[in-house]
């Protein structure tokens, strides 16, 4: 499903007579197979945001591949990727991200439209993934009459409209509480279930890590794959 091989990558800082490069990810390499949850675990600056920003084509590395469903996204230009990443890639952010001017449900929808679908099946989808998630009864409220934990659903059910096989989450229970942490997992596991949704989800949370089927450390740049007993 993803192989991630050799991935380097460096920032470059000051000016061209003292340009500095920092390197942030070093000669990154590892698998993931189809319906696997990974767990990425870092402190901040570790490299966490980076790999996954890499990991969706958001930024090139320095050096190495990434290969999804067979697809190499090193290289490829930026309206290919933007279109890989609609049909191949679900988000989840920490902050949600949704847009405050549109209503839950047009938050989901928005994506579907700027995909051409009909708008009758727009809003056949858009009812389907929030009757899943329990947000039906918010469907009107906009993100800031919503709870974090109603956000994060609204995020989730955006992420599954084109029901995509890979979701990437960054810190997915970040900006909520213990109880409703407990519920986003809880999601996260069922559509892991139902639709052999492969996830990888980069984060400080041992809980988050706690339903990964793998885990990794992300320490100064280098990856090390740990037994999850090592980490509660």
């Amino acid at each position: 499903m993803i192989s991630v091989q050799r991935v380097s990558h460096s920032y470059q800082i000051g000016k061209k007579q003292n340009k500095q490069s920092i390197p942030v990810l070093n000669e990154l390499s590892f698998e993931v197979d189809s319906g696997e949850i990974i767990g990425i675990i870092g402190k901040s600056g570790s490299g966490k945001s980076t790999l996954l920003h890499i990991l969706a084509g958001f930024l090139q590395p320095t050096d190495g591949k990434v290969i999804i469903n067979g697809n190499q996204l090193v290289g490829m230009n930026e309206e290919k990727l933007a279109g890989f990443r609609a049909k191949h890639i679900g988000f989840i952010f920490q902050n949600f991200q949704l847009m405050p001017k549109h209503t839950a449900k047009e938050n989901i929808e928005l994506s579907l439209t700027l995909s051409g679908v009909s708008k009758k099946e727009r809003q056949s989808i858009v009812k389907k993934w929030m009757e899943k998630l329990e947000i039906e009864h918010v469907a009107d409220h906009y993100p800031s009459e919503l709870s974090g934990g109603q956000q994060q659903r609204v995020a989730i059910a955006r992420a599954m409209v084109h029901e995509p096989p890979v979701i990437f989450a960054d810190e997915p229970t970040g900006n909520v509480d213990t109880e409703t942490e407990e519920s986003i997992l809880s999601i996260i596991q069922q559509l892991n279930k139902e639709f052999n949704l492969t996830f990888v989800m980069i984060t400080h949370d041992k809980e988050v890590a706690s339903i990964s089927d793998r885990v990794y450390t992300l320490t100064k740049g280098n990856l090390k794959e740990v037994d999850k007993d090592e980490i509660r």
